[in-house]
């Protein structure tokens, strides 16, 4: 079946489409936070990024054990967003194509 035909394969694109766009909601949150940017400590800011953090933990986590922040002049850079991002181009290639 192709994608047009089956609402799944739709539903499966949209989802990892969707969820894109949430590691790199991360990715921005945590470039701003480096820079400077003080993050809402309460509030509906807040309960954003706690819901950034709680869509995200379960695909990182396990990513994070497996390949651990590299140091570099003593700031750790995560690689697990970067592999995340790979993983979910690769199943949008396959899935949505």
């Amino acid at each position: 079946m192709t994608l047009a035909t089956n609402p799944f394969l739709r539903l499966l694109c949209l989802l990892l489409t969707v969820y894109s766009v949430i590691l790199l909601a991360l990715v921005v949150t945590s470039f701003l936070q480096l820079v400077g940017v003080r993050m809402p400590s309460s509030g509906p800011g807040r309960a954003a990024l706690d819901l950034l953090d709680d869509l995200t933990r379960p695909v990182l986590e396990p990513l994070r054990r497996i390949v651990p922040p590299i140091g570099a002049g003593g700031v750790g850079i995560d690689l697990s967003v970067a592999i995340a991002f790979v993983i979910l181009w690769v199943l949008r290639n396959v899935v949505c194509s």
